[in-house]
């Protein structure tokens, strides 16, 4: 499976996964965002996003594991990968208008201001390939 959880640059932001190898994904509270976490595994592939003004997708990461044993907080603790060429999210958006329409169902563009979002393998892979 693959993710895209979004942070706030200023709080934690990609070069601040960079310096510190590995993190603890947490602060994240919406009900549908927390089962996303929950229902991760260990190597699902990760895009990281910058919220707020940036609103654009910045790198990768992996998922280390999942402890889910907290039904509020599950803990899923995360490996930097590298820095991806930036997709905005006008990018995002006019992909999914396009032939392939990536994009048109995912919860990225119709759930806005959800943390925590599935991709599909075609969604990742535009993201992080192009």
């Amino acid at each position: 499976m693959a993710y895209l959880l979004k942070s706030e640059p200023d709080v934690y932001s990609f070069s601040d996964l960079q310096r510190d190898g590995e993190t603890v994904w947490d602060g994240v509270t919406n009900p549908q965002a927390v089962k996303y976490l929950r229902e991760m595994q260990p190597r699902d592939k990760l895009v990281i996003y910058h919220t707020g003004d940036e609103r654009t997708a910045v790198g990768t990461a992996t998922v280390v594991s999942v402890d889910a044993s907290d039904p509020k907080v599950p803990l899923v603790r995360i490996r930097c990968g590298r820095p991806i060429a930036p997709k905005t999210l006008s990018d995002i958006k006019l992909e999914a208008t396009k032939a392939k329409k990536l994009f048109a169902n995912s919860p990225l563009l119709q759930q806005g201001r959800l943390s925590v979002v599935p991709l599909t393998e075609a969604e990742y892979a535009w993201l992080v390939i192009g």
